[in-house]
């Protein structure tokens, strides 16, 4: 089992856990132990589908034997009434998986959903939509899974993967100047920093990192700090951060930016409509 597999059983282990899904009461008193079915996840709604390991998990570690067909793999898009998953084996395990099962697919298929929105928002201008680390406690790594399956891409993993310099860091270090020492000319050709005006923009002119986040500009103030950018000996990579809406996201990524990081992919995504159907659920 590699890590990524790890952390999928865990993550779905700690789910079914939260729901005492092995003491589901109502169905241990209804259903037979060796009753043998067939279930189907339709989408209600349309949107780009994600999830489906954690799903296909969750059915498992009820019932090894419990075969699971994605029927809409990961990245694709679906109807209203398309089928997502099949799932074939004990109806006890199936319903017991049910809520479990769903909540992952619906979470983060609604996370994917909405990545691909704003991705189609700056289809053409060159601009690059992000994610950010505003993710639910340990689901990131299924969440930056969909935003990718939605056609966005990911930003730093976690707070080892890159230097990234944000107004408390520079505060913390004494302002600006004490932070581009200590950073060197090595560490800032692969560091960010993030600046919140013009001035502080105009300050890293001689000395740019390898990226500029301009932090809560409006597009205005965007395409004043891009212009600005051009006339530098070296244009660093520009990322916007803040503000950015569905609504917006095409003026700012008209100012000729790189990056657009938003952090509502993941932190105000609503879930992708989807249920689960008994079928033939007869079989010894």
């Amino acid at each position: 089992m590699d890590d990524r597999e790890r952390r999928v059983v865990e993550a779905v282990k700690a789910a079914l856990l939260e729901d005492a899904a092995r003491k589901d009461a109502t169905t241990k008193l209804l259903v037979d132990a060796g009753r043998i079915g067939d279930a189907v996840i339709r989408a209600k709604a349309p949107g780009v589908v994600s999830g489906h390991d954690a799903a296909r998990e969750a059915f498992r570690a009820l019932d090894p034997a419990s075969a699971y067909s994605a029927s809409a793999p990961d990245g694709s898009r679906v109807e209203p009434g398309a089928a997502v998953a099949r799932i074939y084996g004990r109806v006890r395990a199936i319903l017991s998986a049910e809520r479990t099962a769903l909540n992952f697919l619906q979470h983060l298929s609604g996370v994917a959903t909405l990545a691909a929105a704003f991705a189609a928002r700056v289809a053409g201008t060159g601009a690059v939509i992000l994610d950010t680390r505003k993710t639910t406690p340990g689901l990131r790594f299924l969440e930056k899974e969909a935003v990718a399956h939605g056609g966005a891409r990911n930003h730093r993993a976690d707070l080892a993967a890159m230097i990234l310099v944000k107004d408390n860091h520079i505060a913390a270090a004494g302002g600006i100047e004490a932070v581009l020492k200590k950073l060197g000319a090595a560490r800032l050709a692969v560091c960010e920093i993030e600046v919140g005006s013009l001035a502080e923009l105009r300050a890293l002119r001689e000395t740019p990192p390898m990226r500029i986040m301009l932090d809560n500009f409006d597009p205005g103030g965007v395409a004043e700090a891009v212009a600005e950018t051009r006339g530098w000996p070296v244009r660093p990579e520009i990322e916007v951060s803040g503000g950015v809406s569905l609504e917006n996201a095409a003026a700012y990524a008209a100012a000729g930016i790189d990056f657009l990081s938003v952090g509502a992919l993941t932190s105000r995504a609503g879930a992708l409509d989807m249920s689960l159907d008994l079928e033939g659920a007869d079989r010894r």
